[in-house]
């Protein structure tokens, strides 16, 4: 099966930045791991446990992509978030770029049919898990030159927006997640730090080591693809410190389906 061709090390744009991404074990979270590798980075990956960590960034180091550090993290757990900031900074002074991906997905339009732990672990993990990593990691950042933090929010943390078959409890931590990072946004500028937010409705999460990320259609009627979220991500965390992309928003072209490609790893 062939694969896509990597930037080399004289060419990669994100040479040397240091990129911290939570929920990296699987899905839009591994995507996002190697396409930051691809470019350069060195990345330092969180997820539930540190060994579904760790066969993410054994995968990166295995291409030869460069250094790929793997952590353990519960998001919902203050003292496992602060474990994971301080284990990060034993191995570098500062992080460029801290992407929040992490998240639990829940379904279910019948706001009666999940158990109420679901509730609460899913609003932690995407609303407390966001406002603790980038309490803990701000010193970090705040260290770098070009300091970025990045949310994977969703289209369920748009005001009006009914059309995902997501939990009510999921609609509630992505719209605390993208109430966060607009405030965010303006209180960190002065500081130097830019907050951007994606929010995207269902898309196809193609393997960014497989053939189908080179040959999956990419048309006006197609689905959003890991592709072209994946390039927009990358599109802003690259423009010069005068830029800040505040969001990026979506049209859906489908019905809902199946689950968004969203999860804690």
């Amino acid at each position: 099966m062939s694969q896509p061709a990597q930037p080399t090390r004289a060419t990669a744009p994100l040479d040397g930045r240091r990129v911290v991404i939570t929920g990296a074990s699987r899905d839009f979270g591994r995507t996002l791991a190697i396409r930051f590798a691809q470019q350069g980075a060195e990345v330092y990956l969180s997820a539930r446990t540190r060994k579904a960590a760790e066969a993410v960034a054994q995968e990166i180091r295995d291409l030869g992509l460069g250094p790929a550090h793997s952590f353990a993290c519960d998001l919902t757990d203050p003292a496992a978030v602060r474990a994971f900031a301080e284990g990060v900074g034993e191995l570098t002074p500062a992080v460029d770029i801290l992407v929040h991906n992490g998240a639990r997905w829940l379904e279910g339009t019948d706001l009666l049919s999940v158990e109420d732990d679901d509730v609460v672990d899913t609003i932690a993990s995407g609303a407390t898990g966001t406002a603790l990593v980038t309490k803990s990691f701000l010193p970090l950042l705040l260290a770098s030159e070009q300091p970025d933090i990045v949310g994977m929010v969703s289209v369920c943390g748009v005001p009006g927006n009914h059309r995902s078959e997501a939990h009510a409890a999921f609609y509630a931590a992505k719209s605390a997640q993208a109430g966060f990072l607009d405030v965010l946004s303006a209180r960190l500028r002065p500081q130097g730090v830019r907050v951007i937010g994606l929010y995207p409705p269902d898309f196809d999460n193609h393997d960014p080591l497989s053939a189908d990320w080179e040959s999956a259609e990419r048309t006006a009627s197609s689905q959003l693809t890991a592709q072209s979220l994946s390039e927009c991500v990358l599109f802003a965390v690259g423009q010069p410190r005068d830029c800040f992309i505040r969001s990026f928003h979506f049209e859906q072209v489908r019905e809902p389906g199946p689950a968004p490609e969203e999860g804690t790893g």
